[in-house]
């Protein structure tokens, strides 16, 4: 890479990496047919040590594609580990940039995603902008899955939000990680999940403007697990889990355990009001277990139990050090 092309970036787009060798290449080209003029960068971050197969994919495509790019293996196992390695670098090797976007790989942009991202910022002055990412099922699936609150998004026109809730299709103004530092994501939520949705927590008590931006399309692909009542129900009940943790971390003084405990009740019976009005608007069972399930994982998480979905088998002892790839 020369200096002079690190020294025009203007954006970065980061993509954290696991054993999806072939949904990496998909975003990648995505990312590579971008219009618009920006002037950006591509970090990957491959977080499978032991077989980096996504690292060798997308070495492949970014080799000779002329745009300014950094692919490295995070031997650190966890999402939340692959991301602050994905900003760090993105950051630390690109100065002149002042935005970072991220974009995961089961997902796809649109040719005008970046352009849209980019544009919302330097108009409003937002520091953190969110666009919607529209699901894409590898199979036909019923009514009742794709109604399912686990599945929508925020939705309307570009306008200022209060907060957005994940880093699927997420831009974050450089300001915001100098605020934040040293901790961007916490660790704590590596195989839970929800770690972007805690950060997203620290930024609005932060007080950093969030926009929404509906032109800035990305398309995800569901796999055909991720369809099954089974586990939607139990994703269900990690985002209840996700909710208790981020709520902990927030509350202070000697009667959190009481105000956590408080806040279960009053979620649990809440919830079967939510779930009659899902129930009716929808006609399905299967989205009006959502609020009941999001409860329960609230409950069982107080007792210390939590979900560890992302947790892959441990990485050996010899690539713990860290390992840089390459750069073109």
């Amino acid at each position: 890479m020369q200096d002079e092309s690190k020294a025009s970036v203007e954006a970065v787009i980061c993509i954290p990496t696991f054993r999806r060798p072939e949904g990496v290449a998909r975003t990648l080209q995505s990312l590579l047919a971008q219009k618009g003029g920006t002037r950006f960068a591509i970090v990957v971050v491959e977080n499978d040590a032991e077989n980096p197969v996504g690292a060798a994919s997308a070495l492949k495509l970014l080799d000779g594609s002329g745009i300014p790019s950094l692919v490295v293996i995070e031997t650190r196992q966890g999402n939340c580990h692959a991301i602050n390695r994905a900003f760090t670098e993105a950051r630390e090797r690109f100065a002149s940039a002042q935005h970072f976007l991220m974009i995961d790989d089961d997902e796809i942009a649109s040719p005008e995603w970046l352009a849209q991202m980019v544009s919302t910022a330097n108009r409003t002055g937002a520091r953190i902008v969110g666009g919607p990412v529209i699901r894409q099922f590898d199979v036909p699936v019923s009514e009742a899955v794709s109604l399912h609150p686990l599945y929508g998004f925020i939705s309307g026109p570009t306008r200022q939000v209060p907060v957005i809730h994940g880093t699927g299709n997420c831009l974050i103004h450089r300001d915001v990680f100098t605020r934040l530092e040293p901790m961007l994501f916490d660790v704590a939520f590596n195989f839970l999940g929800g770690g972007d949705m805690d950060f997203f927590a620290r930024c609005r008590a932060a007080g950093f403007i969030f926009w929404w931006c509906e032109e800035a399309v990305i398309h995800e692909t569901v796999a055909v697990e991720r369809t099954k009542p089974r586990w939607i129900m139990r994703r269900s009940i990690r985002t209840g889990s996700i909710n208790y943790v981020i709520d902990s971390k927030r509350m202070a003084g000697p009667a959190v355990v009481a105000k956590l405990q408080a806040k279960n009740v009053v979620s649990l019976g809440l919830s079967i009001f939510k779930a009659i009005g899902l129930l009716v608007r929808t006609r399905h069972l299967l989205p009006a277990t959502h609020p009941i399930l999001t409860s329960i994982g609230r409950i069982t998480a107080s007792f210390g139990f939590l979900p560890v979905p992302y947790k892959a088998s441990e990485i050996p002892p010899a690539l713990k050090a860290g390992r840089h790839i390459t750069e073109s």
